[in-house]
């Protein structure tokens, strides 16, 4: 008779159902983006589609899956874990019924006020590129209170250990504005085009919403839609929810402000951030936030006295940072050394040329600086959240945020007239700037966690052995690069990342077991299988 599966392999098996969800997600969303890149590239519109659709996207996250993962999850798993089953389902419904009350009520404002929200995102923006920015922005926020309640599904879910559905449930978005861009073919103009995907944009959060309610439904069943403000629970989740409403939000106001400076820079700097973002975001996504995301239910549920639950924390934490350095690493190296393949490969297509590559490589460069601290600090803020401590967290991100702006005003607009270069590579600064103040706010969260639980052992010399062989990989996939013709056309661009980057991909692996590095246990699963 096999062992029983303990508490580590529900916690791998979710992590890996996390990832495997996400990763259908991001890969969709790479081929929306190459879609994107064919018909729109870095123009005027590109520009007007990326700055509107960040605007709703604020409301998404500021009430989406983060707040929510933080605030509403620990207090739901807790509940559910000390068998009070019926008190967890009026929480739930407690906390939807607030969703919808708020939500209406910020869409109706943003429908209303996009005009001057265009003033304070995108002031850089004049014309017929601000009436469209404007234009675009009130078709896309009722599509962010859709995505809020789909966040709300996926709170619920995940705290029932049912990952897969919920993070592969946005695929349905990403073909839905595929299909978009397919359908109008750009037969009637990039204008015409952008409005029509920004309408794709809203059913496709439609029905991304309406895929999880059956489950959770079946969860909550009958759904009672109750304010409960006196309940306990949910006084407990509203308190939670502003420290970290308000961690996240000024995260958010950062983002805002770098598309604002990057407003004031030539055409093409705002999608071209919002290209390299794409890009960035998939392995946060998928090691940190999969782990993260995996670990937070698990970890509030934990039982028992201080120390025990400290305990637990400690060895989550170092399984978890273990996990995410040996996959994030090399994708911080690969962005660094081989960008322009992986830009090329996705995006060089139609309207997007080889200066598009170069200067998205650029954007894409300066985020590898803070991507292992990115990532590592997500699951020390989802530490914080399980021990109910959203207010530390904030802290930090504010710090963080004001690195980020002083820091990005300075790389992005006056640099670039220092050095004589042009102005357009500023853009670069503004995810470099991002990258410093992003290790800063991860040894500051570190170093609190660790007062409070317990040293995490940091595993120095296993760190530096990944990042040697990342480097070694890398340096055989660029004389790879540099042996075949890379900027010859799109179609040996795809040729060049099938040879170059399966490559890296092939010698890190290799590189990482010559050295007894222990491979992660999904990553294990999934080669036997192969």
């Amino acid at each position: 008779m096999p062992p029983p599966r303990g508490k580590g392999f529900l916690a791998r098996s979710s992590a890996m159902a996390v990832a495997s969800g996400i990763l259908m997600s991001r890969v969709l969303g790479l081929v929306r983006d190459r879609v994107f890149a064919h018909y729109l590239g870095n123009s005027a519109v590109a520009d007007a589609f990326r700055a509107a659709f960040r605007i709703p996207n604020f409301l998404q996250n500021l009430f989406g899956e983060g707040v929510l993962s933080a605030s509403f999850i620990p207090v739901y798993a807790r509940l559910r874990a000390e068998e009070k089953h019926q008190e967890a389902s009026e929480l739930a419904e407690a906390i939807f019924a607030i969703l919808l009350l708020v939500t209406s009520v910020l869409v109706l404002l943003g429908v209303f006020a996009a005009p001057f929200l265009i003033d304070i995102i995108a002031p850089g923006f004049h014309g017929e590129k601000r009436e469209l920015t404007i234009r675009l922005v009130r078709i896309l926020f009722p599509g962010a209170a859709l995505l809020v309640f789909y966040a709300w599904c996926l709170g619920v879910l995940n705290s029932h250990r049912k990952f897969l559905l919920s993070y592969t449930a946005p695929v349905v978005w990403n073909i839905t504005i595929i299909a978009a861009f397919l359908w109008d073919n750009g037969r009637q103009g990039q204008v015409h085009l952008a409005v029509v995907i920004a309408v794709a944009s809203v059913i496709g959060s439609g029905l991304q919403f309406v895929i999880l309610l059956p489950s959770v439904l079946n969860l909550l069943r009958p759904l009672v839609l109750r304010l409960r403000m006196r309940d306990d629970s949910a006084r407990t989740v509203i308190r939670n929810f502003f420290p970290v409403f308000l961690g996240r939000g000024v995260v958010q106001v950062s983002a805002f402000l770098d598309s604002m400076l990057a407003s004031f820079l030539p055409t093409s700097a705002v999608s071209a951030l919002a290209y390299a973002q794409t890009l960035n975001s998939l392995p946060i996504s998928l090691f940190g936030m999969a782990v993260s995301a995996a670990e937070l239910p698990a970890m509030s549920s934990a039982l028992g006295t201080t120390e025990e639950i400290a305990g637990v924390l400690r060895q989550r934490l170092a399984q978890g940072l273990q996990n995410i350095a040996f996959f994030v690493i090399p994708s911080a190296v690969a962005f660094l050394v081989l960008g322009d393949v992986i830009v090329a490969a996705i995006y060089r297509t139609g309207q997007f040329g080889s200066r598009d590559v170069t200067l998205v490589w650029s954007v894409l460069a300066g985020s590898a600086v803070g991507l292992l601290a990115s990532t590592s600090g997500r699951l020390y803020s989802s530490a914080f959240y399980a021990l109910r401590d959203t207010r530390t967290p904030l802290n930090f991100a504010v710090v963080r945020v004001i690195l980020t702006v002083a820091l990005g005003y300075l790389f992005a607009l006056p640099l670039p007239r220092w050095l004589g270069v042009d102005r357009l590579w500023g853009v670069a600064g503004l995810t470099f700037s991002a990258g410093i103040a992003g290790w800063v706010e991860f040894s500051l969260l570190r170093r609190a966690l660790h007062k409070r639980i317990g040293e995490v052992p940091p595993q120095i010399s296993r760190t530096l052995r990944l990042w040697g062989a990342a480097f070694v990989a890398a340096a055989a996939g660029y004389g790879a690069k540099v042996a075949l013709p890379l900027h010859a056309g799109h179609y040996t661009a795809l040729l060049v990342g099938a040879v170059v980057l399966p490559l890296f991909g092939v010698l890190y692996l290799g590189l990482v077991h010559l050295m007894g590095i222990g491979t992660p246990a999904s990553l294990q699963r999934l080669l036997r299988r192969g």
